[in-house]
């Protein structure tokens, strides 16, 4: 783990927000066309995601064909994005906007096409607008082998950040969204 992943001496805990969804709740998509979570992206992850005790959460999503690098398994990048969809839906659990600043992967073992990737996720530590968080991949289920591992990150950001570099045309549409959870959600994440 290089140091900029280190959470400095005076880095607090992190605090679960009051109105964070609940242990067990699934957290649906933070944007309908995100590659990770969104059901709009035909070949996209679709990764489920589902609120855990404290700022912890677990996800698991299923390596198809569109997935693919070598044949047969998982491309590292797909694997890279699955934990960044992950590490990044964290912070809804403390109701913040935040965007990856920094992300080390260890791929541990393929991951072949068909495989259910089973990821949990915890934020580790605050300090400023600075959010560390870590994650762990497995192969079938939440006993099974580790396949990948990254710790990572986040910057906490306003949503100036979105509309001040999104393209006009996705950001007016999810800002014109009279949904008020759904509207704030769609700036959630990584963009």
């Amino acid at each position: 783990m290089s140091t900029a992943l280190t959470p400095p001496a005076d880095a607090a805990a992190p605090v679960r927000h009051p109105d964070a969804p609940a242990p067990g709740e699934l957290l649906g998509a933070h944007y309908e066309y995100c590659f990770g979570c969104g059901g709009g992206q035909p070949h996209g992850l679709h990764l489920e995601a589902r609120a855990g005790e404290g700022v912890s959460l677990t996800a698991e999503f299923t390596v198809t064909a569109a997935h693919q690098g070598a044949p047969g398994l998982a491309h590292g990048g797909v694997l890279a994005t699955a934990l960044d969809e992950t590490l990044g839906s964290l912070n809804w659990l403390l109701r913040v906007i935040a965007v990856t600043g920094r992300l080390e992967t260890d791929f541990v073992r393929p991951v072949p096409v068909d495989t259910v990737l089973f990821l949990e996720a915890e934020a580790t530590a605050v300090a400023g607008r600075k959010i560390y968080s870590r994650a762990t991949g497995r192969i079938g289920g939440p006993e099974g082998p580790v396949a990948v591992r990254a710790e990572a990150l986040f910057i906490e950001v306003k949503v100036d950040h979105f509309i001040d570099n999104g393209r006009p045309e996705e950001i007016q549409a999810a800002m014109a969204d009279p949904d008020q959870v759904r509207r704030a959600r769609a700036f959630e994440v990584n963009p």
